[in-house]
């Protein structure tokens, strides 16, 4: 397919989610299905509460029986029974009595409010044991205090979670509470990650003259995870024809396959040359820094039953930085559109920079940045080196600040946006 010399990266990044599906749908346990997107509507087959029940310790009663009732003229009610949780009390609550009452247990019939147990003399009649069947209400309540009513939260019947949302804890909780213990979600994504190069040597292995240690398979492979892919690790494909095939062959068998180096115009054609071969993979130029090069398409796998069955493929630069950035802007978006997420957009703030960014060629500078907020306003300092090979500058970084395209230059007191990596508080705050 036939690209721009050189793409926006907004152009980039539609035409790579446009090549990117979102997964099919599998049953889990609610546990497996925390950060998940929902695949189907969720109906209530129960109201929540199931019947009308008490949200403190305290005494079932009439409102009615202790209407005036006050610390210096308390009203007595005699108690009848006790009504813990899980079970339901089968008398009535007459005129005059009350019914000692436990959180979550159903309401007795005849009461409609609760007294909590420190508005009563609870407290006093546990010092004297023989102090009789009787409860004195030293505070009056209106009617449905302290009452849960049936279905509540939830009446049964209705819908309480619809396909496409993400299942965060609370949503779990809902799940579990209308009795589901498993849901249909999107499936996460298999991701083969692969680094190419003669040059590279697994870590816990002995480093040869002219080596370097494989880093980038791991740095992917986490921010794959982070995102909720499962990463699948390939290790080295080695710049030779059968073992570079062999490779992208076992990345077939993943939803998606990122490569690290080969894409630049300094890197030996055989990497282009069977990703080419595989499928409609072309070789673009991004108008960013760091990671101009970039690749992608799909690769094709031919299936036993004559069907063809087409892989996303992110070819990211080999250095270091480079493949991370390319990762966060395109990588992240293409997984997370995988599992049905809609909410792709990186999460930014704007920040008064302590240090300059010069843009010295019309490209999108991603500048590594430590970004921490002092009196409501967010300040963004480099984080260390910038060169796309300085690897600690981006483990120390928890930002990303952008210089545009058309801006030669950001001063410092200036403001930019700065794409997050990381909110924890001990970053943000100073």
């Amino acid at each position: 397919m036939k690209m721009p010399a050189m793409l926006s990266v907004e152009d980039a990044l539609e035409r790579i989610l446009s090549y990117t599906p979102v997964l099919e749908a599998e049953e889990r346990p609610l546990l497996d299905c925390a950060g998940r997107v929902l695949a189907e509507d969720v109906r209530a087959e129960v109201d929540i509460p199931p019947l009308s029940d008490s949200a403190m310790d305290g005494y079932a009663v009439r409102a009615q029986d202790i209407q005036g009732a006050s610390a210096s003229a308390s009203r007595t009610l005699h108690v009848t029974g006790e009504a813990p949780a899980g079970r339901v009390f089968t008398g009535d609550v007459q005129p005059g009595t009350a019914v000692r009452i436990m959180t979550g247990a159903p309401l007795p019939r005849g009461a409609d409010t609760v007294v909590p147990f420190e508005e009563t003399d609870e407290m006093d009649r546990r010092r004297a044991p023989g102090a009789g069947g009787d409860v004195a209400i030293r505070k009056s309540f209106s009617v449905g205090m302290n009452v849960r009513k049936a279905g509540e939260d939830v009446r049964r019947g209705t819908t309480v979670l619809t396909a496409g949302a993400v299942l965060r804890p609370a949503a779990v909780g809902v799940l579990a509470s209308v009795g589901r213990a498993t849901v249909k979600v999107v499936r996460r994504p298999v991701v083969a990650v692969l680094a190419t190069g003669d040059e590279l040597t697994e870590p816990g292995q002995p480093l040869r003259p002219g080596h370097i240690y494989n880093s980038n398979n791991y740095s992917v492979a986490a921010s794959v995870l982070r995102y909720g892919g499962i990463p699948r690790l390939l290790g080295i494909a080695r710049d030779n024809l059968p073992d570079l095939e062999a490779k992208i062959a076992q990345g077939l068998e993943s939803d998606m396959l990122i490569t690290s180096a080969g894409v630049s115009r300094g890197d030996y054609d055989i990497v282009k040359d069977v990703l080419a071969q595989k499928g409609e993979v072309a070789f673009w130029t991004v108008r960013m820094r760091p990671a101009k090069p970039l690749a992608f398409g799909a690769l094709v796998q031919h299936l036993p039953d004559g069907r063809e069955r087409r892989i996303p493929h992110l070819g990211f630069p080999g250095n270091p930085v480079s493949a991370l950035v390319a990762f966060e802007v395109f990588g992240r978006a293409a997984i997370l559109k995988m599992q049905g997420r809609t909410d792709i957009a990186k999460p930014s703030v704007e920040a008064v920079l302590e240090e300059g960014i010069t843009n010295t060629d019309g490209r999108r500078v991603y500048a590594r940045c430590t970004v921490v907020r002092r009196g409501g306003t967010y300040y963004a300092r480099l984080s260390g080196p910038q060169g796309s090979n300085i690897l600690t500058s981006m483990a120390k970084a928890n930002g990303l600040a952008v210089c545009p395209e058309n801006v030669a230059q950001l001063n410092a007191g200036q403001t930019a946006r700065v794409l997050m990596l990381d909110w924890s508080e001990d970053q943000t705050q100073a």
